[in-house]
C-alpha cells in the first residue's frame, strides 16, 4: 500500500513488492522471518479494544435501531449499528492502528533509519515528537474506513447468513458460517480498500509530507490512478477473510457455549 508513494525526504529505496508470494519472499530475505510478524503486539493491542467493541456492541446496538414490534431487523438498522460500532470503537482504538502501522512500515528501512525499536517506543516517539494528537492522526479516514468495513463484514454476514437459512440451502452451522464470513471478508475488502489504503499512506506519513487527508488522496490519484486505491488487495483479501472466518466461527460457537452455559450457572 505504501510502496511508491512520494516521500518527503525522497526516499532511495529500490526495494519491489510483486504479488502476495514475491512480498512475503522479499520481507524475509530482506528483512528475515521475524518480519512477517512486524508490529504483532501492537496489532494484538488493537484487536483486543477495537474488535471487542465493534462486534461486542453489535447486536445491542442493532436492537436499539430496530422499531419495537418489528418482526426482523432491516437493512438500514443494521447498517447504523455498523457505522456506530465502527466509529466508536474507532476512537477508542485508533493509537494502536497508528502505532501498528507505523511499525510495519518501520521493518522496510535500513536499520540506522528506523524510527521505533519496539512498540512501546512508538508509543512515546510519536507523543514525544507528534504531540498526542498523533496518535490519532488519521482518525477521520480511520472512521470511514471501519464503517465500511463494518458494514461489508457484520451487514454483509448478517444478510449472507439469513439468505442461506432462509432459502434452506444450508443449516445454522459452521459450514454455514464460513460460507457467510468468506463473502463477507470479499465485499469488505471490495468497498474498503480504497479509503485503507489513503488511510495507510495518511497514518505512515512524516510530519509535512501531507497537509491533510484530501490532499494524500489527490497525491495517491495523481501518481497511480484509480489502481492506486486498490494497491494490496489481495493480501488484503486474504487478511480480511481468513480474519472473518476465524472470527464469526469463534463468535458463533461461543456465543452458543454461553447461551448452554448460563442456565446452568444460575
Amino acid at each position: 500500500q505504501i510502496q511508491g508513494e512520494v516521500r518527503i525526504p525522497r526516499s532511495t529505496s529500490t526495494v519491489e513488492y510483486r504479488g502476495v508470494l514475491g512480498t512475503l519472499s522479499t520481507m524475509v530475505r530482506t528483512e528475515g522471518p521475524r518480519s512477517l510478524y512486524s508490529g504483532l503486539a501492537a496489532g494484538l493491542q488493537r484487536q483486543m479494544s477495537f474488535a471487542s467493541i465493534r462486534i461486542g456492541l453489535y447486536d445491542s446496538v442493532k436492537q436499539l435501531y430496530t422499531p419495537k414490534g418489528a418482526e426482523s431487523t432491516g437493512l438500514a438498522a443494521r447498517v447504523l449499528a455498523g457505522c456506530t460500532t465502527g466509529a466508536v470503537a474507532v476512537t477508542c482504538a485508533q493509537p494502536t492502528d497508528v502505532v501498528k502501522v507505523r511499525f510495519q512500515a518501520n521493518g522496510a528501512l535500513l536499520d540506522g533509519a528506523r524510527r521505533y525499536s519496539g512498540t512501546v517506543d512508538a508509543y512515546r516517539t510519536i507523543a514525544r515528537e507528534e504531540g498526542v494528537r498523533g496518535l490519532w492522526r488519521g482518525t477521520l479516514p480511520n472512521i470511514a474506513r471501519n464503517a465500511i468495513v463494518n458494514c461489508g463484514e457484520l451487514v454483509t454476514y448478517d444478510l449472507i447468513k439469513d439468505a442461506l437459512l432462509r432459502a434452506q440451502l444450508m443449516t445454522d452451522n459452521v459450514p454455514c458460517h464460513f460460507v457467510a464470513a468468506f463473502g463477507a471478508g470479499f465485499c469488505a475488502t471490495m468497498v474498503a480498500s480504497p479509503v485503507d489504503v489513503v488511510k495507510t499512506r495518511y497514518m505512515n506519513a512524516g510530519p509535512g509530507q501531507y497537509r491533510n487527508v484530501l490532499s494524500c488522496l489527490i497525491a495517491l490519484l495523481m501518481q497511480d490512478g484509480l489502481a492506486g486505491f486498490y494497491k494490496g488487495f489481495v493480501p488484503s483479501f486474504l487478511r480480511l477473510s481468513s480474519w472473518n472466518v476465524v472470527m464469526f466461527i469463534s463468535y458463533e460457537q461461543l456465543q452458543r457455549a454461553a447461551v448452554l452455559a448460563w442456565p446452568a450457572q444460575s
